[in-house]
């Protein structure tokens, strides 16, 4: 398990840090044996992933090393944050997946599940493409904010309602090298 170092002159512009590393680290062991299993017992050897960019590539290229079983992914680019630090409610597709999914068994992962409405923009064009499974794997969901009725079913952390940067996640394309996730300075 990979553990990487604080980076100070970065963290200084966290009002707290909210999951450290080890944590992350240790919690996508433990998601990755789930998701291996839920998989296993349907009889599915091999799954797409779909990761939603920019913010769960570094979800995304930790999480997979834990599954026990093929994989096959690809990318999906959702634009949701115009300016600033709110969702869009309505989310437009800036770019989709190339791999074919019709009867492929399809695990969606993104870093967070806020408002919804990227992730139900997301299930829409996906759904439309034939998968024989969809499922929705998320780093942080921030049920606070749910604006739509939507759930993920498998998640990683359940964070309040604060604007968390870090391990992907960004404040104007900034802080995404992050090894924690944190609490932004107003």
């Amino acid at each position: 398990m990979a553990i990487f170092p604080k980076q100070p002159t970065i963290e200084v512009d966290l009002e707290r840090i909210l999951l450290t590393n080890e944590q992350i680290q240790t919690r996508l062991k433990e998601l990755g044996a789930t998701i291996t299993a839920y998989y296993r017992q349907r009889d599915v050897n091999t799954i797409t992933l779909v990761c939603i960019t920019n913010g769960s590539i570094v979800f995304v290229a930790d999480l997979m090393r834990y599954f026990d079983m093929h994989v096959r992914l690809d990318s999906m680019r959702i634009s949701s944050y115009l300016e600033g630090t709110s969702a869009s409610r309505k989310p437009q597709l800036a770019a989709d997946i190339s791999l074919d999914i019709r009867n492929e068994h399809v695990l969606v992962l993104d870093d967070i599940l806020d408002t919804g409405h990227t992730l139900t923009k997301v299930l829409d064009v996906l759904g439309g493409k034939a998968p024989a499974s969809v499922e929705v794997c998320v780093l942080l969901d921030k049920k606070e904010r749910r604006e739509v009725p939507i759930q993920a079913n498998f998640v990683g952390f359940e964070i309040p309602n604060a604007f968390v940067v870090g391990y992907g996640l960004d404040f104007d394309q900034k802080y995404r090298n992050l090894a924690c996730i944190g609490v932004l300075k107003h």
